[in-house]
């Protein structure tokens, strides 16, 4: 298991037993180290990576304090940088990691202290998709390289940790940095087992456990998405609408309706290309000026309307036409018309809360229709959730060959719910629109400015930010369930006699505490003012 902040600790610590492996990452607080120190204590096999070397310092004076040597794994900068949209998680600008030299500082301080085994594990991290499959060979070379070098010097360093990075092909183009990946499953392994395999070899030194995190392809297939259609724009409204009013209406006798209507006419008798572009260039000429005499007060309602009607009608029979050309690279007209008459698919969900990362970063997901499998879609749709944001919609599909502006969906209509499915919305999605790393609400202090108060302002009010064990029961974690669970893990240790009563209480009293904690870390009281 990995777990990167305080409430992962705390949901994942009651399922770590002597024989299964506990990676802690990120960055740790006071109460978070001690926390995995009496988890040790315990027989955990608990290890907290050295994110920077203050850490260290910090992990070492507690465990000092009781008189214990601590088990760990380091975090190393790599030279090499990863490939795709996150490569800044690698490289010596990453945010986390120790440089060579602060490396070589913590190996001395080990060897001071004749605690060459308690370094167990390497780790980097080039960052998540990988897209290039070179990069991650070059970080294990130099991975490999440098646990050589440790190996060598006596450190007996157990575990590789290769960190995240294996892609999902999300569709779209093939090998496009963002949503598609040019490598498969067996290929990712055999970058990284070879190359290990290579140099431990040349250097003779043992081949260590390989580790890996990759979160993205182990979660983005365990969800799909699925929301109702709650109605459906279609600009190309049938023209028989015109013909549903009673009596006779005199915005039809208007010149520039009437112009639209021979523009209709000239798109159904068409035969050639050029006919059907010159019907959409009339049409689209004619409701322009329709739209000049509306703003100067001289177009009705029922005459705009009639516009309308006959305009969309007029680019949905020339499109049929000149599709019908089948010319490529396709007029620049067919273009046009295919985004005009794109469908509206107004669907229940909120890109915000479910798909997060298409508004944020363009991500890709493949989209398509629950029902009428068996049925060819034949309408070009856009996708639209219920927030009052223009930003709340789907604006790239995956589609065949490639990526499109539209998704191809079966016509609506009234009857049984038609449903769409986000597919691979497993990976971060959910828990983005939530709370990642399950970190949660901050706390928020209400400030009023004020002449009338001492240093022009006054605070209203004080909200605490989520505490550990509400977060973890927003996600289904239960403070009773993982309090029982810890309670017999503890029990178990006492009675194998590992630790003794008192003392195996005082580590079930320090994870509970950690319950009324905040999600967030607690600055030392030094950085307290």
């Amino acid at each position: 298991l990995e777990c990167g902040s305080k409430p992962e600790l705390v949901a994942a610590l009651p399922l770590v037993g002597t024989d299964r492996l506990l990676i802690c990452n990120g960055v740790k607080d006071a109460a978070m180290l001690s926390l995995m120190l009496s988890a040790q204590t315990l027989g955990q096999a608990v290890l907290p990576v050295i994110e920077k070397y203050s850490e260290y310092e910090e992990l070492q004076a507690l465990a000092d304090a009781r008189g214990m040597q601590a088990r760990l794994g380091v975090r190393i900068k790599l030279s090499t940088r990863g490939a795709g949209r996150w490569f800044e998680s690698g490289g010596s600008r990453s945010k986390f990691g120790l440089t060579a030299p602060e490396l070589l500082r913590l190996v001395s301080d080990l060897e001071q202290r004749d605690a060459r085994p308690s370094l167990e594990l390497l780790h980097f991290h080039l960052g998540s998709q990988i897209a290039d499959i070179n990069a991650l060979r070059s970080a294990v070379r130099e991975m490999a390289q440098i646990y050589a070098d440790l190996r060598q010097r006596g450190l007996p360093i157990r575990y590789l940790d290769v960190g995240g990075g294996l892609g999902v092909n999300y569709g779209g183009d093939y090998g496009s940095a963002d949503s598609a990946i040019a490598y498969g499953l067996a290929e990712y392994a055999n970058a990284v087992v070879y190359t290990v395999q290579e140099i431990c070899a040349a250097r003779d030194v043992p081949a260590p456990v390989l580790l890996s995190e990759s979160g993205r392809a182990l979660t983005a297939h365990h969800s799909v998405l699925v929301v109702p259609v709650l109605g459906v724009h279609r600009p190309d409204a049938p023209v028989s609408a015109l013909d549903e009013r009673p009596g006779h209406d005199p915005s039809l006798d208007e010149p520039v309706v009437r112009r639209l209507q021979q523009a209709v006419a000239d798109a159904e008798a068409a035969r050639e290309l050029d006919q059907f572009r010159e019907a959409y260039h009339d049409a689209a000429e004619a409701r322009e000026d329709a739209l000049s005499l509306l703003r100067l007060g001289y177009l009705s309602l029922g005459a705009l309307a009639a516009v309308d009607v006959l305009y969309w009608n007029t680019c949905r029979i020339a499109l049929e036409g000149i599709r019908r050309s089948a010319l490529n690279p396709p007029p620049p007209e067919q273009l046009e018309l295919e985004a005009r008459l794109t469908d509206v698919y107004l669907c229940d969900f909120s890109v915000f809360q479910s798909v997060l990362d298409h508004w944020a970063i363009g991500q890709l997901f493949p989209i398509m229709p629950l029902d009428g499998l068996v049925e060819r879609p034949e309408r070009r749709a856009q996708v639209v959730d219920l927030t009052c944001d223009s930003d709340g919609k789907i604006g790239r599909y995956v589609v065949s060959g490639g990526t499109a502006d539209w998704l191809p969906l079966h016509a609506y209509a009234p009857g049984p719910a038609y449903y769409l499915g986000f597919f691979l919305v497993g990976a971060y999605q959910e828990i983005l629109g939530d709370a990642h790393n399950l970190l949660g609400r901050v706390a928020e202090v209400h400030v009023y400015a004020s002449a009338d108060e001492p240093g022009n302002f006054w605070i209203e009010e004080t909200l605490p930010g989520i505490r550990v064990g509400d977060m973890l029961a927003d996600v289904q974690y239960f403070t009773n369930d993982l309090d029982r669970r810890m309670s017999d893990l503890v029990k178990a240790r006492i009675e194998a006699g590992a630790v003794k009563p008192h003392e195996g209480m005082r580590i079930l009293n320090q994870y509970t505490a950690l319950f009324a904690a905040s999600t967030y870390c607690d600055l030392p009281a030094t950085r307290q003012s």
